[in-house]
């Protein structure tokens, strides 16, 4: 029985550790789960007619279990541009935030001054 929990319990983690691999999967990776850095590739099997092969970020101790990265070059890099996208757009609307809030702070500032002015009179 007890044999059995531990099997369980290896399949158990090991399914959750596949399944954050895959998660983990975004935009272009700088480290594999298994702590290597990842490296990019040309798979020269994979040429098409005049093109060459595919391009590919890949685990420097890659083994083909799962529990390692290999992501076609073209996919992450178009993560890595629509996160960018995305964090530009955030960005941008911040920028718009504060010029209005400039706007609102230089008509405080001038009707402080006007009421000053009244004051002294």
């Amino acid at each position: 029985m007890d044999e059995e929990l531990r099997d369980e319990k290896e399949h158990r983690d090991y399914y959750n550790m596949l399944h954050a691999v895959s998660d983990a999967q975004h935009g272009i990776p700088q480290l594999c789960p298994c702590g290597s850095i990842t490296k990019e590739t040309v798979d020269e099997d994979d040429t098409y007619d005049y093109l060459p092969g595919k391009k590919y970020f890949i685990c420097k101790d890659f083994v083909n279990d799962g529990m390692h990265f290999r992501q076609p070059w073209v996919k992450a890099i178009q993560e890595e541009v629509e996160r960018l996208k995305i964090k530009f757009y955030e960005q941008e609307k911040l920028l718009r935030q504060c010029e209005a809030l400039k706007a609102q702070v230089r008509l405080l500032l001038n009707r402080v001054a006007a009421l000053e002015k009244e004051k002294e009179i």
